[in-house]
């Protein structure tokens, strides 16, 4: 490890005020679903939807992008779909990190066509380096141009576990 980037305490903090955030986005009688995008956002949807004081259901997608490499491959492939309905419902999509942007630029038109109320993106970290269709609602923290690990995020499935987010 080369350094920590953010603190479990920073973390927490931040995951924290984004439940607020979220919780008071949307009307009492908004259908709220939370999609978390497996693996790397876990630990995040896990914190983040106790901090959200408001009925909510939960699914995931499962896609990949990077393999056992540092840089993403391009290719974005879909392995685990949610079987959750997405219309007419408040749809937000959990990342854990936003980089190329791949993954998210090939998620929401797929979603999109599935007819919900509103799609947002929440994401924990963005690099804030490629085009979006569509720009995360919420980001925790803006992440430095390094390979992080830690809180979820890994490098050939390793350091998910850290409570911190750390630089590699």
């Amino acid at each position: 490890m080369k350094r920590v980037v953010y603190s479990e305490a920073q973390i927490r903090e931040r995951v924290r005020e984004m439940g607020a955030e979220i919780a008071g986005a949307y009307p009492a009688d908004a259908e709220l679903l939370i999609l978390g995008l497996l693996k790397g956002s876990f630990i995040f949807l896990a914190d983040l939807v106790r901090e959200i004081d408001r009925p909510l259901q939960i699914d995931f997608l499962l896609a990949s992008s990077y393999g056992s490499e540092r840089v993403s491959s391009g290719e974005v492939e879909l392995l685990y779909d949610s079987g959750a309905s997405l219309k007419g419902r408040s749809v937000i999509l959990v990342e854990d990190i936003v980089d190329s942007g791949n993954t998210m630029n090939r998620l929401v038109p797929v979603l999109r066509e599935r007819g919900p109320a509103s799609l947002e993106i929440c994401a924990l970290l963005h690099k804030r380096i490629s085009a979006l269709g569509l720009e995360p609602k919420w980001v925790g923290f803006d992440a430095p141009e390094e390979f992080l690990v830690g809180y979820g995020l890994d490098y050939s499935e390793n350091f998910r576990h850290l409570p911190y987010i750390g630089s590699i």
